[in-house]
């Protein structure tokens, strides 16, 4: 499966547990990788064969941005089922990472991962 990889797009979410992560909000940084068949669109060289990045890109931020999670674990999860309705996609991985996670020490960030497969959720029901 062919692959597309849209990294480090950073938003301005109110995602997490403490009261002031609700109400101050933060950066949070996602990745995804979107698995696919490219071949037609690598030979064709025909844009309307491929996955638009402005589409995919404003699908994240619509989640990303919008309704507040507890968890990274639930905007990770909202994101692919989001991607994998609107996407013919094989496959994908989000990643989101919180960099201001509110845990003492130093890091770079905290974060979840996920894979997610296409008629995953019909096959639940």
């Amino acid at each position: 499966m062919d692959k597309i990889i849209m990294g480090g797009m950073l938003f301005y979410g109110y995602h997490g547990v403490l009261p002031q992560e609700r109400d101050l909000g933060q950066v949070f940084e996602v990745d995804v990788e979107l698995n696919l068949d490219l071949r037609l669109a690598g030979e064709s060289d025909d844009p309307e064969l491929t996955v638009n990045y402005a589409d995919v890109y404003e699908v994240v931020r619509r989640v990303v941005t919008g309704r507040p999670h507890n968890l990274i674990e639930a905007v990770a999860e909202t994101v692919a089922a989001r991607l994998l309705e609107v996407f013919p996609l094989g496959d994908v991985l989000v990643r989101v990472k919180k960099p201001a996670a509110p845990v003492p020490g130093h890091f770079k960030y905290m974060a979840v991962e996920i894979r997610r497969f296409a008629g995953a959720l019909e096959e639940e029901l």
